[in-house]
């Protein structure tokens, strides 16, 4: 099977859900959330930066839960137009 190439919209979405997750994560080491999530740090490296940008979805569920964010939450902040990349690499509200 041939996997589909993403489009734009859906590498800036995994880019927006990286930093996310990163900024979530705060001072918590990348090793500490991956092993609390049940992932490889690898796997959580890939995520952050954008070069796995469509993760499963257990995968997001396990990491929302090692974070304590909620599905909703990581929906709406990824969504398209709701939230604009700011220079220290934090999201705020578009508009």
């Amino acid at each position: 099977m041939v996997r589909v190439p993403l489009t734009p919209e859906e590498r800036l979405r995994g880019e927006r859900f990286g930093a996310l997750l990163r900024q979530a994560r705060g001072e918590r080491s990348m090793v500490e959330v991956a092993a609390a999530a049940g992932l490889s740090a690898e796997t959580l490296r890939k995520i952050e930066t954008g070069r796995a940008p469509t993760p499963a979805f257990f995968t997001v569920a396990a990491l929302a839960a090692a974070l304590g964010l909620s599905l909703d939450e990581l929906a709406a902040t990824c969504a398209e137009g709701q939230f604009v990349q700011g220079r220290a690499g934090e999201f705020r509200q578009a508009g």
